[in-house]
């Protein structure tokens, strides 16, 4: 008898392989980067709305040593935390504009993933989430030692950011081609209060949140 899944999203990305690896500078001119599959989303994470103004594009590569991301974001004004030093981790990044990657390398593993964010002057926090637990453990001690870099430009309102994430931080040997992983994205913008502020997600949670680990889409490994 077949299993069902308790994965209720179907959404995919490609990620293509990479035969070197390289070190994020938030230059996404790169021709890895024009190589790479791209997709975009501008729609609210739990709200039947879109936010162009916010539309952000997402795309990724591998090596078998580490996982990238790449990430174009469309802004009005920018929002985050000033006078602060982006070497030291910085947790509640969540409440100023912020690009996130939540990550499960094990799938069957449903509520076990790994959160990775980096606003746009490249201040990050990475956290280990177990969902099993009541409440709902994020451990910041953990450190994935992953690398990030972002850019922006004011002329044309745009901000980008490379991450690079070594996959024996994740529990995870190395990667192959036609490996599959479950990840969500989403992009935190605007000012003000929750109200005025914009939650976007690649893949929609369904409900108020970030953390609907069954929601997670899928990363297609390929060469």
């Amino acid at each position: 008898m077949k299993e069902t899944s308790p994965y209720t999203s179907n959404l995919r990305i490609i990620s293509k392989f990479s035969s070197r690896d390289f070190t994020p500078d938030g230059n996404l001119a790169k021709g890895v980067w024009r190589r790479a599959h791209w997709m975009h989303f501008d729609h609210g994470a739990w709200v039947s709305q879109n936010y162009p103004q916010s539309e952000t594009e997402v795309a990724s590569v591998w090596t078998t040593t580490s996982v990238y991301l790449a990430y174009r974001c469309k802004y009005t004004t920018l929002n985050v935390f000033k006078g602060e030093d982006p070497a030291v981790e910085k947790w509640g990044l969540w409440d100023r504009d912020v690009v996130e990657a939540f990550i499960n390398p094990i799938p069957e593993r449903v509520n076990h993933y790994y959160e990775f964010e980096v606003a746009p002057n490249n201040q990050w926090v990475d956290l280990k989430i177990n969902k099993d637990k009541t409440p709902m453990v994020a451990d910041a001690n953990w450190n994935s030692h992953f690398e990030h870099a972002t850019h922006i430009d004011s002329a044309h309102h745009i901000w980008t950011c490379e991450i690079r994430i070594p996959v024996a931080s994740l529990g995870v040997k190395s990667i192959s081609a036609g490996s599959q992983w479950r990840l969500n994205l989403f992009h935190i913008d605007g000012g003000g209060n929750g109200t005025q502020r914009h939650f976007l997600s690649w893949s929609t949670t369904g409900s108020p949140g970030f953390h609907v680990p069954t929601r997670f889409g899928i990363v297609d490994f390929a060469r």
